[in-house]
């Protein structure tokens, strides 16, 4: 898509609706940080302009308004992925000119949340300077904090509201114009045992067996003891989640590769995760006082005397210092950086990634003058479905839920449920080195991240096995082959082919579905070497005073491949270890 393409949508004079909440032109991954909302609200005549970040960068919108009515507005610079980006914009211009400049009117889109986020964004941005609303340029003078958070994703989101909460002054540093970071992709769901939502659900599963899997799945490359500490607390984020305190709905629950039995909990009818999960955590992160800052980028942790002692921060309004008693590291991986993927692992250098442009590596370095160290750093994890040339993944839990995986010729190829090393291993043997998630309409209704699929314009739907394989080019003999051959595998319970253990549904009816997928760079299961009380540890083993890491960025959770699952239990679980430690050791 031309970065200078233009989508105008005109509208008829539309009544500005009442009470548009005063918006401080920040994205929250799905929500925006909203002020009381006034009983009206004038907008001054004339064209404004507003920028978001979107996946790919920026994006500014004009909005024109006239009798102080919101009249039309158009894309003036955008790089998204012409077939999501172009859908996903137009579907949100027209939705926002209907409204009268209401972007909570604008459904979001699972399958393109960057892109989403970014356009409500602009449009706001654009609202708030039509309303002659000043923009602050954000940071400029040196300050004090208890905490510092380096990171406003999935970890440092958590870690914010944890230690906020306890009343301590909390300053949250983000480099991007967003906060969620790749936790707003996430679309599966959080892995826990023994969680009081399975019991509802008369699902048995244990602790240990959770230990095992993901042993199992990291080829027990994983450091046990900190394996141990995230099934252990498994239970207890998902009751905090859940609790006041940030209020998420985890009351669906699942199963993904890997994982013996059903334990990934999701939002109510298997709504993707992200873009749940982020604005809660935003919103409970600000209730609780912590001061998040956006495009405020992080140059490099202060060391005094060997302790963690504060950060350098780049920002709009200047250079600046923040000191702080502690400091928690939640950066995320480095999946988006092609030097530091090529270094370790230089066959996956030019894969694609799914990876927001921001998991770029940068703590690696800080963490150098500490004696702080590094492990599995060329453990890098390729998802094994995602939309060629999109970077968009199609997640596990449509595998889950009953889809399987067919070749350009039509033939199933391997247990879909199996690991996703072992899987998209599979994928890249295939001639094209690309496959199709495969399922049908009853499939599609178990699942709420489907329809993401189906507004962002990713999937081939046919109306019988016939119409689909035409449509893909396959021989439809060969494929109604497989389906029966499958679909009698799931009425017995037994899967002789393939040995998939769980066919939740049967594909014997239409309308069907397919996408098209390839493996690309999803999870860097390498990082900062940290203990069961996320402190970031030397090579004589001791812990860096006053330092802490979670999720992504650090190292030994994992192993070598990441179950479906586990990162939002990884960086919930940790990020909350990270202010607890953090908390003890500043008391």
């Amino acid at each position: 898509m031309k970065a200078t393409k233009k989508l105008i949508v005109q509208s008829a004079v539309f009544l500005l609706i009442a009470a548009i909440a005063i918006i401080c032109c920040v994205m929250v991954g799905g929500s925006r940080k909203k002020a009381p909302a006034a009983s009206a609200v004038a907008l001054n005549d004339g064209t404004f302009l507003g920028k978001g970040e979107g996946r790919n960068g920026p994006i500014t919108v004009s909005v024109t308004v006239a009798g102080g009515k919101v009249k039309s507005a158009e894309i003036v610079e955008e790089q998204e992925t012409p077939a999501i980006g172009g859908p996903v914009e137009e579907s949100a211009i027209e939705s926002f000119v209907k409204s009268g400049g209401n972007t909570a009117s604008i459904d979001a889109v699972s399958g393109a949340t960057l892109t989403w986020n970014g356009m409500v964004a602009a449009l706001d941005a654009a609202m708030a300077a039509a309303r002659g609303e000043a923009v602050a340029a954000t940071g400029s003078e040196d300050t004090t904090a208890d905490i510092v958070v380096i990171g406003a994703g999935g970890a440092g989101l958590t870690a914010a509201t944890e230690a906020a909460s306890q009343g301590k002054k909390v300053i949250v540093l983000e480099k991007m114009g967003i906060v969620g970071g790749n936790t707003n992709s996430a679309t599966g769901g959080l892995n826990a045992s023994e969680t009081a939502v399975q019991k509802k659900l008369g699902i048995a599963d244990t602790n240990d067996q959770f230990f095992a899997d993901t042993m199992k799945g990291g080829h027990n490359k994983n450091d046990e003891a900190l394996v141990r500490t995230m099934v252990e607390n498994s239970a207890a984020i998902v009751d905090w989640l859940q609790s006041p305190i940030v209020g998420a709905d985890l009351s669906d629950v699942g199963i993904m590769g890997g994982s013996t039995n059903k334990r990934t909990h999701r939002p109510t009818g298997g709504q993707a995760v992200g873009t749940h999960l982020v604005p809660k955590l935003y919103e409970a992160a600000q209730r609780a006082g912590a001061d998040v800052r956006l495009n405020n980028a992080v140059t490099d942790i202060i060391e005094e005397g060997g302790k963690a002692a504060g950060v350098k921060v780049s920002a709009e309004g200047g250079d600046y210092i923040i000191k702080a008693k502690a400091v928690i590291i939640a950066t995320g991986g480095f999946g988006a950086n092609p030097t530091l993927i090529g270094k370790y692992r230089p066959e996956l250098k030019d894969f694609p990634t799914t990876n927001t442009k921001g998991a770029t590596g940068d703590a690696f370095v800080w963490i150098e003058k500490f004696g702080g160290q590094l492990n599995l750093m060329n453990e890098i994890q390729t998802h094994p479905t995602v939309v060629p040339g999109r970077g968009l993944l199609i997640t596990e839990a449509v595998r889950g839920n009953g889809a399987i995986m067919v070749s350009h010729a039509g033939k199933r190829f391997i247990n879909e449920l199996d690991t996703r090393d072992v899987t998209s291993k599979a994928v890249l043997a295939l001639p094209e080195r690309r496959a199709y998630i495969f399922f049908n309409e009853d499939v599609r209704k178990s699942l709420k991240a489907i329809e993401g699929y189906v507004k962002a314009g990713l999937l081939t739907i046919g109306d019988s096995v016939e119409d689909i394989a035409g449509k893909l080019n396959m021989d439809a003999a060969v494929l109604k082959a497989t389906l029966d051959t499958y679909n009698a595998a799931q009425a017995s319970g037994t899967d002789a082919e393939f040995g998939r253990a769980d066919m939740a549904r049967s594909l014997a009816n239409g309308p069907y579905y397919a996408v098209e997928i390839e493996p690309a760079i999803h999870h860097t299961m390498g990082g900062i070497v940290i203990n069961t009380k996320a402190e970031v540890v030397k090579s004589d083993g001791t812990a860096v005073p006053g330092l802490y890491a979670a999720g992504e960025v650090t190292g030994g959770v994992h192993g070598d491949n990441r179950l479906g699952g586990n990162a939002i239990a990884d960086i919930t679980i940790y990020g909350k270890i990270a202010a607890d430690s953090a908390l003890a050791y500043i008391k």
